[in-house]
């Protein structure tokens, strides 16, 4: 049986505690710079698919731009959140809503994407392989995959440095459970070798929170929020800075296979 995440009961607080806060907005700003950086030109409206995306802000964004989304989340409160803002913006008929996990998408049911989003969901999932190769059948040849996961390699580094032994020892599992704690954190190395399984190959990568979370102690004056976002973006990209991020941002081509031309984006 396969073991997901809703955030029912949760929404507010995870969109007060995540996007109401700067952590939340560099997230957001990296995305947004990278969606801006490595996505192909377009010469027709995109299809997307934002898997998992709660209330679609990345997606929100490029429906604005004239493409269309399908938007599932297993959180109803999620969806009607997006509903909100989305006909708030007049965007409704750039959007289509799915209440449910995204292993139960089919392409027979939905089609292909020329683009999925899978946004802070990979560690949210048990089974996070055969997540990711239910979206590779979502996608078309020669799309693309955002994907942004909860990195556990600078979980620990966070643990060590802060003298977590006895969860380093505990090989990072909480004895309690916290409500907005991942509990799959991702392994870059692994993510990298499932996707290259798949016939994925990354073009981009960044790191999201290189330093933000590691501040303490500050001297002087504490910088602003503006101040702190533009040196997560100068950084983000950076060795060995970009391997530290609490979250890993990775894009992925999906190649056409030998003797299919794709339709290119």
């Amino acid at each position: 049986m396969q073991r997901n995440t809703s955030f029912d009961g949760k929404s507010r607080t995870f969109s007060r505690n995540i996007y109401g806060t700067t952590k939340g907005q560099i997230r957001l700003r990296v995305l947004t710079r990278d969606l801006d950086e490595w996505l192909p030109a377009a010469s027709r409206p995109l299809r997307i698919l934002d898997a998992g995306g709660g209330f679609g802000p990345v997606s929100q964004r490029l429906a604005g731009e004239g493409h269309s989304v399908v938007l599932c989340d297993l959180s109803a409160e999620m969806l009607d959140e997006a509903r909100e803002q989305v006909q708030e913006k007049g965007l409704s008929e750039q959007f289509d809503f799915i209440h449910g996990p995204i292993q139960s998408l089919l392409p027979a049911d939905i089609g292909q994407f020329d683009l999925i989003f899978c946004h802070a969901v990979l560690e949210w999932v048990e089974d996070q392989a055969g997540l990711l190769a239910g979206l590779n059948d979502l996608l078309r040849s020669d799309g693309h995959l955002s994907l942004m996961y909860y990195n556990r390699d600078a979980l620990l580094y966070h643990s060590l440095v802060k003298g977590n032994f006895d969860y380093v020892n505990a090989n990072l599992v909480k004895k309690r459970r916290q409500k907005l704690t991942p509990g799959w954190p991702c392994r870059p190395q692994q993510v990298d070798d499932w996707l290259s399984e798949l016939g994925f190959v990354i073009t981009g990568r960044s790191g999201v929170r290189v330093f933000h979370d590691y501040m303490s102690n500050v001297h002087g004056p504490f910088p602003t929020e503006e101040e702190v976002i533009a040196m997560e973006l100068a950084h983000s990209r950076t060795e060995p800075f970009m391997h530290l991020g609490r979250y890993m941002h990775v894009f992925a081509h999906k190649h056409a296979p030998p003797g299919l031309t794709p339709g290119g984006i």
